[in-house]
């Protein structure tokens, strides 16, 4: 094999090699059925066991109480911004937004097109540069639900403390962050989460809800955008994404063996401090984007001091194997992702490389 890329894509995003491994040597023959995973019914006892398990692993990890439902559903987050207002919102009771950039932006604007909305607190003002205080946030009296996204991977902003909304069902889109460091499930009514940055392969969708409200979709949603059909059913209404959910599992599977969600929390801190102290030591070479009270420990975006010399460090960062570096095209500058599968050892080569590049052209 040749050496490996330095790996810091958007999404989706590294994989641990451990798993890759495994799934390699499991991809034609899986556990001795004389065929892949791939080919089997998903109505097979061989496939159920494996679902079940990665439903259970989920709990297990993320400490998900027995009054929720874990759904492995298709579409990704994307499906999610109009499935969730579809299944909860009402009349009269409108769907509340907190506004934090570019993803929090497209969930508003599909949730517009289902029922009435409005916006809890925004950071429009500071360019999404940072999270809101608590007590910024205003819900809307009779508020279906608000709905916060945990992490922005285009600004690199992350809550570091989730709001507290009493009695309106707290959802979150956790897709760039989830299982990164423990969070306390019962807080929310709904999370959901694309497994393409920290759970595995594009092509499944976790949604974590609270009974009550799976149990709550309307008779007029169409039947697969419904959260009780998935509910009733297992996840195995359709046929699922049966490869990516056993990737999900292989991958629930490497964060136990790694001392769990706790200890990831951990390596991730210790991973993204090396980028972030280059950054907060160059005098100003470096910038970065978010307020450091928002900073995430997914994407650590920041910028040059021209366009030119950010096109600088791409080139001559490709060319020493680093992958994904560009900022998004709609802002621009640098970002590195650092997801849980990103080793330490990437993250320092990067430290690294950002030292020798300030040195060069500083």
């Amino acid at each position: 094999m040749t050496q490996r890329a330095y790996n810091f894509n958007a999404g989706p995003a590294a994989l641990p090699l451990d798993v890759l491994k495994q799934a390699q040597e499991q991809f034609v023959d899986f556990n001795g059925a004389g065929m892949s995973i791939m080919e089997m019914s998903h109505r097979s006892a061989q496939y159920e066991q494996v679902h079940e398990e990665t439903a259970s692993l989920m709990r297990e990890l993320f400490g998900i109480p027995d009054n929720y439902h874990v759904l492995f559903l298709q579409g990704g987050a994307s499906t999610q911004f109009a499935m969730l207002p579809m299944n909860l919102l009402r009349p009269g009771r409108p769907g509340a937004y907190i506004m934090t950039g570019s993803w929090a932006d497209k969930a508003l604007k599909e949730a517009k097109l289902i029922g009435e909305t409005a916006i809890a607190a925004s950071t429009e003002g500071d360019r999404f540069t940072r999270m809101p205080d608590p007590s910024e946030i205003r819900i809307p009296e009779h508020a279906a639900y608000v709905h916060l996204t945990s992490n922005e991977t285009i600004e690199g902003t992350q809550y570091a403390v989730y709001p507290d909304t009493g009695s309106v069902p707290l959802v979150a889109d956790m897709s760039s962050d989830i299982l990164s460091r423990p969070v306390d499930v019962s807080q929310f009514g709904v999370i959901y989460a694309g497994a393409q940055k920290n759970l595995g392969p594009s092509g499944v969708t976790v949604v974590i809800i609270r009974d009550d409200l799976a149990a709550e979709s309307p008779e007029g949603v169409p039947t697969m955008l419904r959260y009780s059909t998935h509910a009733k059913n297992r996840s195995l209404y359709n046929t699922p994404p049966s490869f990516s959910i056993y990737m999900v599992n292989l991958v629930l599977k490497w964060i136990k063996s790694n001392g769990g969600v706790a200890a990831i929390e951990r390596q991730n801190r210790e991973k993204t401090d090396l980028i972030y102290n280059v950054i907060d030591a160059s005098g100003g070479f470096y910038r970065g984007v978010a307020h450091p009270a928002s900073r995430s420990r997914m994407n650590v975006t920041f910028r040059l001091g021209d366009e030119e010399l950010e096109k600088k460090f791409v080139k001559e960062s490709e060319a020493e194997g680093f992958v994904g570096l560009k900022g998004h095209r709609s802002v621009g500058g640098l970002r590195a992702s650092t997801y849980n599968a990103v080793p330490y050892e990437s993250c320092k080569a990067l430290a690294d490389f950002m030292n020798e590049f300030m040195r060069r052209y500083g």
